[in-house]
Order: C-alpha cells, then sequence, then structure tokens
C-alpha cells in the first residue's frame, strides 16, 4: 500500500487474492475496539479512516467493516453512509482516503465483497477514494512550472517518480465500471487527488530546513526574532504536551529552559525542545478558551479569504472525539505576538503521519510571520514522533501564475518537499437509476 504500507449474511465473500493464505475474503462488520486495534497496527492510516472519524461527522452514519482472511482481521475500512433526499432508505456509501487493505495485488477480491454487503444494506453507490500514489513531482520542477509561461498545469510536467501500483489501481478500477470523481481543478466535494507531503524519513531539523526556499527560513527566523511564540492549546479533556512522548526533537539541554541554538543552529526563544513553548503549567483550564480564540482567528480569515467556515461545535466534537480515541491525535497550534494572537493551526496524526488539517491566521501583523512560525513548530513535532511524511493537504494542479490558487501552491512548495497525485475518489453505482438520480439532484445544489 502506498498511504499505509500494510459477504452473503453478515458477510460477504470472494475469491482470495495473491498474498492472503485462505480460499476466501469475508467483509463483514467489526467493533470500534477491533477496528482501532487494526489502525494502530498500521505505520501510518488517513485519519479519515478511524473510527473516531464516523463519530466526528455527526451527519453521516458510520460502520467499521473488516475483511477476513479465514480467522485473520487483514484489511478494514470506516463507511460513511449518507441517505439520498427522498429516497432515505438508500445511502451513499463513502469510505474517504480507504480502505486499508493491499492495494497492490487483486483488488476485485478485496472490492467486490465490499460491494456485496453494501447493497445489501441499502447502499445505491459506493465511493471511496484509494490512499495510493500514482505521481511525484519535486519542488524544483513545480517551481519551474510555475515560471515557464508554456507550462499551465502540474500534469504538464513529467513526473518525477510514477508509482506502478497506483497505475495499476487506475487502470483496474476503470475497466470494473468504476467511475473518477475527481474534479480537474483539483478541488471538488470530497477530499483532494493532489497533495502537498513534506518527506521527514531519515532527516533532521537541519536537512528539512535546508530543504526549504530562502524565504521560508528567513521568515521562520523572523517569526523567532519578532519574539512570536508558539504554543500548543489546550482543549476539552486535552492537556498541555511538548513533544508526544517522544521527547525533544535534537535539542541540548539548555534549549529546553527557553534559550540557545537549535539542531539547525538557529537561535530560539521562548520555544522547549519540542518547537513549543509549554503552557499551563499549573494546570489552569484552557479547555474552552484555546479553541474559542483559534475559532474566532479561524472565522476571520474565513471573511478575509471567502469561504465558509465551520461552526465551533465541529471542533469541539472533533477534538473530544480524536483526543478520546487516542491523545497523541490531535493538536491545536498558537502563535502569539505579545499577547495577540496571529496565527493558528491544528494537526492530526496517526502513526507516522501527520496531517495540517486547519489553519488561521490575522490580517494584522502579517509580517511577524506567525503562520510560518506555527508550521516549522508542527514540523519539528511530527519529526519528534518519528514521522514519515508532513502533509500539507491539498493543492490545485495548476501552475498558472495568473490563477488566484498557484499562491497555495507557491506557499506549500517553499517548505521543499514534493506535490504528489493519488488515485483519487471512484464510485461504484450499485443501483444505477438511484444513483443517477442522486447525480442529478448533487449537480443541480452544485455539489
Amino acid at each position: 500500500m502506498s498511504y499505509s504500507e500494510p459477504v452473503p449474511t453478515a458477510a460477504s465473500t470472494s475469491r482470495y487474492p495473491a498474498g492472503v493464505s485462505g480460499g476466501f475474503l469475508t467483509v463483514r462488520p467489526i467493533s470500534a475496539a477491533e477496528h482501532l486495534a487494526f489502525v494502530r497496527a498500521q505505520r501510518s492510516v488517513s485519519f479519515l479512516q478511524t473510527p473516531a472519524w464516523g463519530r466526528v461527522k455527526t451527519e453521516w452514519r458510520s460502520e467499521s467493516l473488516g475483511w477476513y482472511d479465514g480467522p485473520r482481521l487483514v484489511g478494514a475500512g470506516l463507511v460513511l453512509h449518507r441517505p439520498v433526499p427522498r429516497l432515505r432508505r438508500y445511502t451513499l456509501a463513502y469510505l474517504p482516503e480507504g480502505p486499508v487493505i493491499d492495494w497492490a495485488g487483486d483488488i476485485a477480491a478485496w472490492l467486490d465483497p465490499l460491494a456485496a454487503y453494501l447493497k445489501a444494506r441499502g447502499a445505491f453507490a459506493i465511493r471511496l477514494g484509494p490512499p495510493v500514489r500514482t505521481d511525484v513531482w519535486s519542488a524544483d520542477q513545480v517551481k519551474e512550472g510555475i515560471a515557464d509561461a508554456g507550462t499551465r498545469r502540474l500534469t504538464d510536467v513529467n513526473a518525477h517518480w510514477t508509482d506502478p501500483v497506483g497505475a495499476g489501481v487506475t487502470g483496474r478500477l476503470r475497466n470494473a465500471g468504476w467511475l473518477p470523481q475527481s474534479p480537474e481543478d483539483g478541488f471538488g466535494v470530497g477530499h483532494p487527488q493532489f497533495k502537498y507531503e513534506v518527506p521527514l524519513a531519515g532527516r533532521s531539523e537541519a536537512d528539512v530546513l535546508k530543504g526549504m526556499n530562502q524565504l521560508w527560513r528567513r521568515n521562520i527566523r523572523k517569526a523567532a526574532r519578532e519574539g512570536v511564540e508558539v504554543t500548543v492549546g489546550r482543549v476539552a479533556g486535552g492537556h498541555a504536551q511538548s513533544g508526544w512522548g517522544m521527547g525533544g526533537s535534537g535539542t541540548t539541554g539548555s534549549d529546553r529552559t527557553g534559550s540557545g541554538t537549535t539542531a539547525s543552529g538557529m537561535t530560539r526563544s521562548c520555544m522547549t525542545g519540542s518547537g513549543i513553548a509549554e503552557r499551563d503549567a499549573g494546570g489552569q483550564d484552557m479547555s474552552g478558551k484555546d479553541l474559542q480564540a483559534f475559532h474566532d482567528l479561524y472565522v476571520h480569515t474565513s471573511e478575509r479569504d471567502r469561504f465558509t467556515p465551520r461552526p465551533l461545535r465541529y471542533f469541539e466534537t472533533m477534538f473530544a472525539v480524536l483526543g478520546a480515541e487516542d491523545p497523541e491525535r490531535i493538536r491545536l497550534y498558537l502563535a502569539r505576538h505579545r499577547g495577540d494572537l496571529v496565527a493558528a493551526t491544528v494537526m492530526v496524526r496517526v502513526g507516522t503521519h501527520a496531517v495540517y488539517a486547519y489553519g488561521a491566521s490575522s490580517t494584522e501583523k502579517r509580517e511577524v510571520r506567525g503562520s510560518n512560525a506555527c508550521q516549522w513548530a508542527m514540523i519539528r513535532d511530527a519529526l519528534a514522533a518519528g514521522c514519515d511524511v508532513y502533509d500539507l493537504r491539498g493543492i490545485t494542479p495548476t501552475l498558472d501564475a495568473d490563477d488566484p490558487h498557484v499562491g497555495l501552491v507557491q506557499f506549500k512548495v517553499g517548505t521543499g518537499g514534493q506535490a504528489v497525485r493519488y488515485v483519487g475518489e471512484w464510485d461504484r453505482p450499485l443501483r444505477p437509476l438511484v444513483y443517477r438520480t442522486f447525480d442529478l439532484y448533487m449537480k443541480r445544489r452544485g455539489r
């Protein structure tokens, strides 16, 4: 697998793929505890495929499914069910960035029993997003593409690396009648096909900084000189942490007192060994205050950048549920300058994959570079936790210098790293008439 190296009755069956020992794979419901145990046994899994995520998405009905090779659980998936307007007996069964199966083999042996199980329980279609890469472009390739007036899209540039597994999955899904759903501009109703990622495996802080462009390094240093302080917020039931239980991130003991030099040779004030200033040593309850402060800034950002913000209740649920599943799952970072909140971010981690999930920034004091300070704190903590990847999530594939989306691409490219295309999201209609009705409804409401 690329992201995570890893019926009839209450179960559906299919002949086994290569590498599975039994005669058939069986799909059946599993408990949240069984699902979480499977997730923890993988090196990394999308947080959208954890059992807790189903409890975050309160407007969907969720269930955990397992693939069994005899008595052995060999795959798992979180399924979110969305009913059809006016036909509530039918649902769209959605597996975002999943399921967690072996995508390198005969995927029909995995997906056919899934389809049989879900159709028997009222699904009119399945939508899934295989966590498998197809192409990777280096930061230099992306920068050169933006500078070239003749290059309009990332796909106009020959990929630095192409994954044969991803190409195989794409071909097999298409041949089996699955329908691609990822839009050409990169953003749609589901999750992005194009992402920007910073590889961390085998790298030090100094290595990561060296891979950044000069502007990013300068902005990180400027934030430190200006006295920007990045702290981890305390949220419902949570506690201030400094390193996710993995110790510091390559600093000396003197650094942990709030002075000294990082492994990269950068002077730091008001940062602990994990890249953040430890806060709330006296146990003050900040559960409502910090999340409210983040949300206020997030709403401010949405008004400036013209997107629809999620309500505070959504983030309260997200932190409470993900934190209850694993206290190391989610963290809130707050960057302050002389008491003013100038930036805030949310990072989610499952295994060795750390994700920049949400961000917000103040229009005032942008010159102190609070956003860069938050990003650097998250990257350092991801390194300290032994992560393989720091995932900055979605980008559009545009390289057109006149496209307003290219600014987001340029910001993320500054971290070094690489642009990645995944297989994208695909639909398998199980009840074609209902599927066409649903598709028409979604097109009329602008998806």
